[in-house]
């Protein structure tokens, strides 16, 4: 069955997670990826473990399925000549350097567009091509600080807290596997390509959604909650009679008045103090005091299934093993596993892409340090076995 990129080729200089998790992406639905790397040392997430399988790490293995990997010394005139060979033959150049390092060694954007006028050229920096911070580096834990998430995340009277995974990074790399789409569409219309400028705290603050807006309407500046949610009650976590937590989120006063009718609590839904939304965010406190009573007075099973049948949002707090133990992530195809000729069978996260007509294939294991580097040289720019073997005498590749 043909997949929905199966026609792209796409050239990806970026390292360690936001660009590597969008040409990952890129690569599950098809399109041929050959990832650059430093020779000898590679991308730095190769080397954070443990955990390992064989000599990839944990870490590594997370965003690189579905990509040939080469090694290229992009400091050395010859390998940037085989930088500037393939991005001539490519739909799409992924690349997370500083600004302006890539221009130095004449493979910017306009070096490269004078090559292929249709290139679409995505960067991914901290703080984007433009603006008083654009020479800094940008790291997904320094972005969730600046860009206001760890203000918003903790206990009320806690330290601020970061997300548990390299969220900025990741939706980084969303944001930018949506505008590389909207390129190509372009480009399929007009023939021309363009540069993408993504920076990680723009999408930090673009996601900040409603707590963003609740502070640009109120001027009230949003603080931590801890498991509540600043415009939903209840919205937030219970401890059950077992001492297990679950997580509640009554979404709508008709939700509200169901789920007083099954803890046994109808005379909340009737109280003008409790009745709305708006009111229960009024009289949060008071309320979810009460609640949290209420919900000591059965196991957090019983809650679980009481309220699933009547199809009030309820769930268990699952910690890792359990997610993928879960039936309906096991149904959605959410565990994968792949093999590698030389490190074996490990699993792997699925996708979550799920295309009727052209669905994701995991074609290609994460490849180890330079593993298609031959394979690309001689196939793809036709580099022979003397030259190959010369470039790699002088440590080119």
């Amino acid at each position: 069955m043909p997949q929905a990129l199966a026609d792209l080729k796409v050239l990806d200089l970026s390292r360690v997670l936001a660009m590597p998790y969008c040409s990952m992406m890129l690569g599950d639905l098809g399109a041929d990826i050959i990832r650059v790397e430093r020779p000898g040392v590679g991308d730095e997430t190769r080397h954070w473990g443990p955990p390992w399988a064989g000599e990839l790490s944990a870490y590594y293995l997370c965003t690189n399925r579905n990509k040939r990997a080469i090694t290229v010394d992009l400091k050395k005139k010859e390998g940037q000549e085989i930088v500037r060979r393939l991005a001539q033959r490519s739909d799409i150049l992924l690349e997370n350097f500083l600004p302006g390092d890539l221009a130095r060694m004449n493979l910017g954007y306009e070096d490269l567009k004078a090559l292929n006028p249709g290139i679409i050229y995505a960067s991914v920096t901290g703080y984007g091509q433009s603006g008083p911070y654009r020479d800094q580096p940008g790291f997904d834990f320094i972005l969730q600080a600046q860009g206001g998430l760890m203000s918003i995340i903790g206990e009320e009277d806690g330290p601020p807290m970061k997300v548990g995974v390299a969220i900025v990074d990741i939706t980084a790399g969303l944001f930018a596997c949506s505008a590389i789409l909207a390129a190509l569409h372009y480009r399929e219309k007009t023939g021309v390509g363009q540069h993408i400028d993504m920076a990680l705290l723009d999408a930090q603050v673009a996601w900040l959604a409603n707590q963003a807006s609740n502070y640009l309407i109120s001027g009230k500046v949003p603080r931590r909650m801890g498991n509540a949610h600043p415009n939903i009650v209840p919205y937030e976590t219970f401890r059950a009679r077992d001492g297990i937590y679950i997580a509640l989120g009554v979404g709508n006063d008709n939700q509200w008045r169901k789920f007083c009718k099954l803890a046994g609590v109808e005379e909340l839904a009737e109280d003008p103090r409790y009745a709305t939304n708006p009111k229960r965010v009024e009289n949060r406190k008071e309320l979810v005091s009460f609640l949290q009573e209420v919900f000591l007075r059965k196991d957090s099973g019983e809650w679980l299934a009481l309220l699933s049948r009547a199809e009030i949002p309820v769930g268990p707090i699952n910690t890792i093993d359990r997610v993928f133990a879960d039936p309906q992530v096991l149904a959605r195809q959410m565990l994968v596993e792949m093999e590698h000729p030389k490190v074996g069978k490990f699993k792997l996260v699925g996708s979550p892409l799920k295309l009727s007509e052209t669905p994701v294939e995991y074609r290609i294991p994460p490849p180890l340090l330079g593993e298609h580097t031959e394979e690309v040289l001689r196939n793809v720019l036709g580099y022979d076995r003397e030259t190959i073997a010369r470039l790699r005498e002088d440590r080119v590749i």
